[in-house]
């Protein structure tokens, strides 16, 4: 089932998304309670979070603990 998400705010386009065609970013916008995630290139799929899932994402990235999932094993 899909749901149509309205979110209030401004999305921001990571600073780490460079490229010239401007469609491989990844973009962000937050609400009081929530993150909201969306790739430029599909703007109507939106993954929805909260803070501390998040930080322990980023957390996990940064240190290089998150298993890679696309490689076979």
């Amino acid at each position: 089932m899909r749901h149509t998400v309205t979110i209030i705010g401004t999305w921001q386009k990571s600073s780490f998304s460079g490229g010239s065609d401007g469609n491989n970013c990844l973009e962000l916008a937050s609400t009081p309670a929530k993150l909201h995630l969306r790739e430029s290139d599909a703007p109507a799929t939106v993954l929805t979070t909260t803070r501390a899932p998040f930080a322990h994402l980023l957390a996990g990235l940064r240190a290089d603990t998150v298993a890679d999932q696309t490689s076979a094993p």
